[in-house]
């Protein structure tokens, strides 16, 4: 299963990434000009948290307007079709249906952080606006509108928000020094670091 969902996500960075350089000098330049000209505290793990979850949502862009712009199916309005359809141990099956599940799942994370919310149903209802408007969007650019990948797309909000909770859960338990904005700042880092090492 790591395999292909690998591949995946390389192809992704190989597919965005001239976009992901020019974006990210723009925003960070920007971003930090801003804070030093109103004097503002630079927090390095929330900065960091803010570009990803801006890089994400520049790949998420990238991957559902241009890729693969040419339909080859119509339209699906009939749920868990398209997901029964393929084999369980198939490509498209990692692609279309592992695919759109965890696409969605940053976007569950993020958005309960950034909400501070621990209604489940806040995160779902604001992902399902959001796939909704990708979806009607591919119908209008010469793709597809498919029921099936609003409904992963909600699975893996709803995976999303579960996992921020257990990050919000272990948070409020580990000893106070592990809060310190310096101890986040440097785990931050790491785990970029981390990050780019594994998707390079």
């Amino acid at each position: 299963m790591l395999g292909p969902l690998t591949n995946t996500i390389h192809g992704v960075v190989n597919f965005t990434w001239p976009m992901l350089i020019i974006s990210i000098v723009i925003m960070v330049s920007v971003r930090v000009t801003y804070l030093f000209k109103n004097h503002e505290k630079i927090v390095i793990y929330k900065e960091l948290l803010m570009l990803v979850f801006a890089i994400y949502i520049l790949c998420l862009f990238q991957v559902v307007t241009f890729q693969d712009n040419s339909a080859i199916s119509g339209n699906n309005y009939v749920p868990f079709r398209e997901i029964f359809r393929y084999n369980i141990t198939s490509r498209l099956f990692y692609k279309n249906v592992i695919g759109n599940l965890i696409m969605f799942l940053p976007f569950g994370f993020f958005i309960s952080y950034y909400l501070d919310t621990d209604r489940v149903q806040l995160t779902i209802l604001l992902a399902l606006v959001a796939s909704s408007a990708i979806e009607m969007v591919q119908s209008l650019i010469g793709r597809v509108f498919d029921i099936d990948d609003i409904i992963l797309n909600l699975l893996g909000a709803f995976l999303g928000f579960f996992i921020y909770k257990i990050f919000k859960d272990i948070g409020e338990k580990v000893p106070f020094i592990f809060k310190n904005e310096w101890v986040l700042n440097v785990i931050s880092i790491l785990s970029l670091i981390g990050l780019f090492m594994i998707l390079v």
